[in-house]
């Protein structure tokens, strides 16, 4: 210790000799208890000491060491990025950049397929566009040529008096012709018809009559209370209007042999429109289904498919939503009574009328019971008729007819007749076809019907009250039909 105190004692004095003025020492024990010389000399080149925070040459360096970090972080950072990406896409940038490419080039060609079919379809409709106007141009001169042939006067020629009638192809052998029989004796110069002034003078005087006399009636078409032949459709009578998109399409009906709690006078209606199809809404007669107050509204468990359904015997039958699945829908329990698949039916749009719809499974009623009208792959696409026991839904028996399901608007049963509609759109239409599943025989018809609102999706008939339910572009109607009297 004495060494070191000499030492810091000649230090001292070599400083003070340059400034005593600057120089000042301490001496003291320590924490330990050993003694401490403490001397402060001032510094020759500064003037102040830095602050604590460091001062300006501080801040600069602390500023160029922040920059540093974060360039350090962007060259880590981006390694890392490149790296990821590299093992993610496989071999490398390169592989990513070509299917790139391919993305594009597969893009590009879409595109220009794209592209040409639209100039096809372009070219197509010129074409079609080019036929509407040479049929107007022809439908035109048509109408001039009728016009210019109406306003010229008829000049009938007198028939030879040597001419002999040739009706010898409508005359039975040994037997009297046909004139002899549609007009009486005396009475044919009245019926010749002036316009007809070309070839043999005898075959235009038997056309004139012949289109003259009315066609007589047959017995059996007297129109009276049993179950003949549909012979008449009445006017449509329009009850009530949907009020949403809704009801564009839907199904509407009554129970013709209704059971309590509900009454025959009972209106039910369902709109089907839409994904999920499930609200059965009861009215208490017509008029309540005019004002658009319902009275009941059931929520059926299972989605309804279409416009298929029909009430009978106080249930609800009809088609599971994307199945050949039938279901009876107890209206007094409020729930399913009876399931059953219907065999090998189509289902969802493989057979279904011509205005589509999903109608592949049509439900009727009429007064032999209930019916299913759909078609199979076996039938290939001809509609199949099927008899079903109203409480297991079980077929009893089939029949195949010789009509496509998808050339019939519609159809509905009468006496266990089916009839097809030839047009859902159409103004006037026809019933154009009917199938007798007691003889097993079908064949062509011409009834009259209106489409009063151009798009009839429904028609269904209620065999008391002699009506055809039908639901007409939003449109409630209904209308009276004529039956035929029953052969023996």
């Amino acid at each position: 210790m004495l060494s070191v105190a000499t030492l810091l004692c000649v230090s001292c004095l070599l400083l003070g000799a340059r400034g005593q003025d600057r120089t000042a020492m301490w001496r003291g024990n320590d924490r330990s208890g050993r003694c401490q010389y403490t001397f402060t000399v001032n510094s020759p080149t500064e003037a102040s000491c830095p602050t604590q925070a460091g001062g300006p040459e501080m801040d600069a360096l602390k500023s160029r060491l922040s920059l540093l970090e974060v360039m350090v972080t962007r060259l880590a950072g981006g390694e890392a990025s490149g790296a990821v990406g590299t093992a993610a896409g496989g071999p490398g940038a390169g592989v990513v950049q070509q299917q790139q490419q391919q993305q594009q080039q597969k893009l590009q060609e879409a595109y220009s397929q794209a592209m040409g079919e639209k100039a096809q379809l372009r070219r197509e409709k010129d074409n079609l566009d080019r036929q509407v106007q040479d049929l107007q141009r022809r439908l035109e001169e048509s109408r001039q040529e009728a016009e210019r042939l109406r306003s010229q006067p008829c000049v009938q020629t007198p028939p030879a008096a040597s001419a002999p009638q040739q009706d010898s192809g409508l005359r039975p052998a040994g037997g009297p012709s046909v004139l002899s029989r549609l007009v009486p004796s005396g009475q044919t110069g009245s019926l010749r018809d002036p316009s007809w002034h070309y070839g043999s003078p005898g075959y235009q005087e038997l056309k004139a009559e012949v289109t003259e006399v009315p066609v007589p009636t047959p017995a059996y078409i007297e129109v009276g209370t049993g179950c003949g032949e549909l012979v008449a459709i009445g006017e449509p009578v329009t009850h009530r209007k949907a009020d949403t998109i809704a009801g564009k399409y839907g199904v509407w009906m009554q129970d013709p042999e209704a059971v309590a709690p509900y009454g025959a006078g009972v209106v039910w209606r369902i709109d089907t429109v839409g994904s999920e199809v499930r609200q059965l809404f009861g009215y208490e007669d017509t008029d309540q289904l005019a004002r658009g107050y319902p009275t009941k509204v059931l929520l059926l468990p299972e989605a309804v498919e279409s416009t298929g359904a029909t009430m009978y015997r106080g249930s609800l039958y009809y088609q599971r939503r994307r199945s050949r699945t039938l279901l009876r829908y107890d209206l007094s329990s409020e729930s399913i009574a009876a399931r059953r698949d219907l065999p090998h039916a189509g289902f969802h749009g493989q057979f279904p009328y011509s205005w589509g719809g999903y109608t592949d499974i049509d439900l009727a009623v009429d007064e032999q019971g209930l019916w299913a009208i759909y078609s199979t792959n076996k039938a290939k696409g001809a509609i199949v008729i099927a008899k079903l026991d109203p409480h297991s839904l079980e077929v009893l028996k089939t029949w195949e007819t010789n009509i496509r399901k998808v050339t019939a608007a519609n159809a509905f049963m009468i006496c266990g007749r089916l009839y097809t509609v030839a047009s859902y759109t159409a103004a006037e239409t026809t019933i154009n076809y009917t199938f007798d599943t007691a003889t097993s025989q079908g064949k062509a018809l011409s009834v009259p019907l209106k489409n009063k609102y151009r798009y009839n999706s429904m028609i269904d008939y209620n065999p008391v009250q002699r009506k055809l339910f039908a639901w007409d572009n939003y449109h409630i109607v209904s209308y009276d039909v004529r039956l035929g009297r029953q052969r023996a």
